[in-house]
Order: C-alpha cells, then structure tokens, then sequence
C-alpha cells in the first residue's frame, strides 16, 4: 500500500572544479570534475494532492524555519513531466544557491519520496536521469546529481549519471564552508565566454588525496575567473595557514578543511561545518 506522505533526504555536493561537456541530449551534457558529496543536505516531504504546491524553506541558526519561496519552476516542471501532482516542502540549513549543490539534493530527494507516494516504480537510476535531466535544462547544475548518487569525495570522468566515478572515503574529517550569497548559476553556464575560461582552467591531472583535491581546485578557481573579491580574501588567509581550501562552484563561498579551518573562517562569517556523506538519496520516513 503506497503512503499518502513520505519524507526522503539527499545531501548536497560541493563542486572543487568542473568542465562542461555538451552532448546531443540532456543525458550526455553534463561535466567532469572533482567535488565532495556533504553530510548537510535538503530533506523533502511529498504528500498526495490534487493540486501541486512547493514551499522551499531554510532552518535558520536560531532553529527557526522560514520559508524562502513559495514555487520553484525546477521542482514543478519534473511534477509537470511525470503526470504527477503533490504537496511538496523541502528543509535545508545551508544557504539555498551558494554553492551547495542543493538543488540537484532537492530534486532527488524529491524524486525518491514521490517514487513512494505516488507509486511509479521508478528505479534508482530512473530517479537520477529525471533529476540530472532536470538540471541541465534549467542550468542549475552540471554534475552534482552525478555526485549525489552516493557518498564520498568523488572524480568525475565524463558527463551524466554513468560517467565513471571514483568514490573515496576518508573517515572523521571535518569540513568547514562560509558563505557571501548566491551566485546566479544559469548566467555563468549560459556564457560561452566564461564557458570556454573555465575549459582552459581545467585541470587534467586526478587528485589522489583530499588536500590535493582542495590545491588543485584552489588553482581552477584563480585560473577560471571565478574568484570574487570575498573569495580571495578568504582563500589568501588560509594560504597563510596553510588550510586546504577553495571556492564553492558555484557559490560566492569558500570551503576548508583542517583543525585549524574553523577560527580562520569565522572571521569572514558564519560557518556552516559538516562531514562526508556517506550514502545518496534515501527515505527518512513514511505516513500511511
């Protein structure tokens, strides 16, 4: 018997460098690069209706819940495509476009909790095609949905969910990240310009640790023109201490990791901390 609501969660990714790669579908266009999939994430809960409604809403600092938006054009037109309708609330505590990957961690959350409530038998790669689908028509990611199919920090390959993907695990490592707002994801992808800078910054050797990971995306980062005036003031400070550390793609932010990251990033601003996920996309909970 199908529930009449579930709830499902996915984490989040953070992208270290990227490069984008246009095929002749939606499902070959994607990117490569190199990211770390986070313990923080979006949660989502779908209950049966007869109309669709989307409330978007962040867990502030204090525990409040506010609500940021009332509709999401990403979220509706999946509904849209699958011939579905459904109350819908997604839950995050990260800042919502800056960086996190959040979007592509809404979609599948989503997706996963529908599977259930509306019973449409989709697979586990069915869900991942629909949500990567998704973000590249609306050019709000490229390769996050590739990531969020499970844990880990991730090498990306190649485009789409079936690129090959190196998952790595490194246990008790804290990651650290601050935030100076959004930065408006379709018009970076949407320019061939910055398209073509981001192509030439892309680097071609496979990091083999974490840190390397972090210098290596720190490098893409300066070489693409990405870097905003916040971002480098940020990153020179840990150059000084030696924190590996980079921009959020794509985010007006910066992430850390290292025993001495959280006292250098607050002094910049509020520090969201997590860890490495561990799994992808799951159910939390169901109501009959």
């Amino acid at each position: 018997m199908k529930p009449a609501c579930a709830t499902a969660f996915c984490p989040g990714h953070i992208s270290g460098y990227f490069m984008r790669m246009q095929g002749t579908t939606n499902a070959e266009t994607g990117s490569a690069g190199a990211g770390i999939v986070i313990s923080e994430g979006v949660k989502v809960t779908v209950r049966r209706a007869d109309r669709t409604s989307v409330c978007i809403t962040r867990v502030t600092g204090a525990g409040t819940v506010e609500t940021i938006a009332t509709e999401s054009p990403l979220l509706t037109s999946v509904l849209s495509h699958l011939g579905v309708t459904a109350n819908v609330t997604t839950e995050c505590t990260l800042p919502v476009g800056a960086g996190f990957g959040l979007s592509a961690a809404a979609l599948l959350a989503m997706l996963t909790a529908l599977n259930r409530v509306s019973d449409l038998r989709l697979t586990v790669h069915d869900i991942a095609q629909i949500a990567h689908n998704a973000e590249v028509e609306h050019r709000t990611g490229l390769g996050d949905v590739a990531a969020c199919q499970g844990g880990g920090w991730v090498v990306r390959h190649g485009p789409g969910i079936d690129a090959t993907i190196e998952r790595r695990f490194v246990p008790d490592v804290s990651l650290y990240a601050v935030s100076f707002g959004p930065i408006h994801t379709p018009t970076v992808l949407g320019s061939q310009e910055q398209m073509d800078r981001v192509r030439a910054a892309f680097p071609h050797q496979v990091p083999a640790t974490l840190p390397e990971m972090f210098w290596i995306s720190q490098q893409f980062a300066q070489e693409s023109g990405l870097v905003t005036p916040e971002v480098e003031a940020v990153l020179d400070r840990c150059r000084q201490q030696g924190i590996p550390a980079s921009m959020t793609m794509l985010g007006n932010g910066v992430f850390a990791c290292g025993d001495k990251t959280l006292p250098v990033l607050a002094e910049f601003g509020t520090v969201y901390r997590c860890a490495i996920a561990r799994e992808g996309a799951r159910i939390l909970e169901e109501e009959p």
